[in-house]
């Protein structure tokens, strides 16, 4: 195959890179139940899956740091493409009155989210976690908890 049937479909090398390493996320397909604590735990699951797996390990840096010094800003529709956040933000409108403060921004919690997924795969940890899925899952709740709700 000739480069230019190559970028005919991706106009750079970091966009091909980004969809062989991570096919439009499809494994955070995680369809909102209404229970927040499972959907969550589901969600951090595939993150954890999607970033995880070898490819990813191996080739996350590149995009990661070209998003960082590229002069060129993306289009939305492509960032929203390789995003979860719509998942999260279908999670939380499913889940039950009450349970996340309105007040919250769903961005901030999910860049929270991202960066705890890629330290725990990305970097080798330096001691050992017990359940390491629960305890991200726990801060993400302790984070979208209202201030007057349940402790």
């Amino acid at each position: 195959m000739h480069a230019s049937a190559i970028y005919r479909r991706w106009p750079s090398r970091m966009e091909l890179i980004e969809e062989a390493t991570f096919p439009g996320l499809s494994p955070l397909s995680v369809r909102p139940t209404g229970d927040l604590r499972r959907d969550l735990r589901r969600f951090v699951r595939a993150y954890v899956a999607a970033f995880g797996g070898p490819a990813a390990r191996a080739a996350a840096a590149g995009p990661f740091a070209h998003s960082q010094t590229s002069h060129t800003p993306r289009p939305p529709e492509m960032l929203l493409r390789m995003s979860a956040r719509p998942q999260f933000q279908d999670i939380l409108r499913a889940a039950p009155t009450g349970t996340v403060d309105p007040a919250v921004d769903p961005d901030v919690v999910v860049d929270m989210l991202l960066g705890a997924v890629l330290t725990r795969t990305l970097l080798s940890t330096v001691t050992a976690r017990n359940r390491p899925v629960e305890r991200t899952v726990d801060m993400i709740l302790r984070m979208l908890r209202p201030l007057d709700g349940p402790v």
